[in-house]
């Protein structure tokens, strides 16, 4: 006697003959990933600039971030549209700032190193 399908399987899964898959529907799904404000306001940089400002907050946790919240007084977009120039170079100084407080505890040495990675990234779509 052969046990019947459960409730999570198929009863072509259940079948030797078949493949046991599916055919496919079709469907397309697509992810776009939900920045805040702070990840938001960090600048399409030139490349060469990128990399200066990961190597600053790899060693000088915060010095990167400040660096290229220069840059956005200078011109560079970021994913912050709406908001005034003045208003994205704050939120950066911020962003050093909390980095640089935090990184007594290596938490804000660890955020500043992946900042700086982000900045890379940033620079590299968008060359």
């Amino acid at each position: 006697m052969e046990p019947s399908p459960k409730d999570g399987e198929s009863a072509a899964a259940a079948e030797p003959g078949r493949g046991g898959t599916a055919p496919s529907s079709g469907v397309v799904v697509q992810v776009r990933e939900k920045k805040g404000p702070l990840r938001a306001a960090i600048p399409y940089m030139p490349f060469p600039v990128a990399v200066i400002c990961l190597f600053l907050n790899t060693f000088v946790p915060g010095l990167g971030t400040f660096v290229s919240a220069f840059t956005v007084l200078c011109g560079a977009r970021t994913d912050l549209p709406d908001r005034h120039r003045c208003c994205v170079f704050w939120l950066n100084i911020a962003a050093a700032l909390i980095q640089i407080l935090t990184a007594i505890v290596m938490v804000g040495w660890i955020m500043s190193i992946f900042w700086g990675m982000d900045m890379v990234i940033l620079a590299s779509k968008c060359s």
